[in-house]
């Protein structure tokens, strides 16, 4: 009885350091999530005393509001979650990347008839630079991504198709799976592709092949060149570099199609 009265003890006594442990691990991590949000909570105070002398610069230079948004996102601080607030009345930020939004759209509502609602992001940002004229405010493809994340949130049909290092940008509801960007991809470097190409390089049947670039022709985002020498080639106007440099009327659009 005193050996099991001995290991009884022993098992209280272990139990007792445990919480002891335990409480003392409790108030090292609060004392560290107090450390760390007096951290953040200056940070954010410097952040804002940053703006405020240099807002005029944040406005006019593109780089230089690149990395003041990377600092922004360090401590969680996004200046476009809100039209109204602190950072939407010291930079005009939230302005700023409404009015881009809504030159987006305009351009790519005034190019849809030739390009079926998929632009480059290098086509997207000449022209929005051009429409803006040279004396407005300098605006980067940093800057076009972000007011198109925000126009994709209102669930618009604006999106972002990842291709050769850059994007292509939806603006159209049309669904596309992993088969079409894929597709899309693959027409990156000659602005099309045939069906012999496709198979060759995914290793697809004809018939998954078909399937995806039929429906490409049917939501406008490809047209088809029946008369070319082999087979018939799926071009895709927004990666068609010859069209970059001349305005291309729905007559001629229908002329390439069968």
């Amino acid at each position: 009885m005193h050996r099991r009265g001995v290991g009884a003890g022993a098992i209280a006594k272990k139990k007792l350091a445990e919480a002891k442990y335990k409480e003392r691990g409790t108030v090292l991590a609060e004392d560290q999530i107090a450390q760390m949000s007096k951290q953040l909570e200056t940070f954010k105070t410097h952040l804002e005393e940053f703006a405020s002398k240099h807002k005029q610069e944040i406005r006019k230079n593109s780089q230089f509001r690149v990395q003041f948004q990377e600092m922004c996102a360090i401590i969680g601080v996004d200046p476009l979650a809100s039209g109204k607030g602190f950072w939407s009345e010291m930079l005009g930020v939230g302005d700023f990347y409404y009015e881009l939004g809504v030159q987006i759209i305009e351009v790519c509502l005034a190019l849809k008839h030739r390009n079926g609602g998929l632009i480059t992001l290098d086509e997207l940002h000449h022209r929005v630079l051009k429409g803006r004229g040279k004396f407005a405010q300098d605006v980067s493809q940093d800057d076009l991504v972000r007011a198109i994340k925000k126009l994709k949130a209102m669930g618009n049909g604006f999106g972002m198709i990842p291709v050769g290092g850059s994007y292509l940008v939806q603006s159209v509801p049309a669904e596309l799976s992993m088969d079409h960007t894929v597709v899309l991809q693959l027409a990156e470097k000659k602005g099309y592709v045939t069906v012999s190409e496709i198979r060759d390089s995914l290793k697809w049947e004809r018939e998954r092949a078909s399937h995806v670039l039929d429906h490409l022709l049917k939501e406008g985002l490809a047209w088809l060149d029946s008369q070319a020498a082999g087979e018939p080639q799926y071009w895709l106007p927004a990666l068609f570099s010859e069209l970059l440099s001349r305005d291309v009327t729905p007559e001629e659009a229908n002329q390439m199609t069968p």
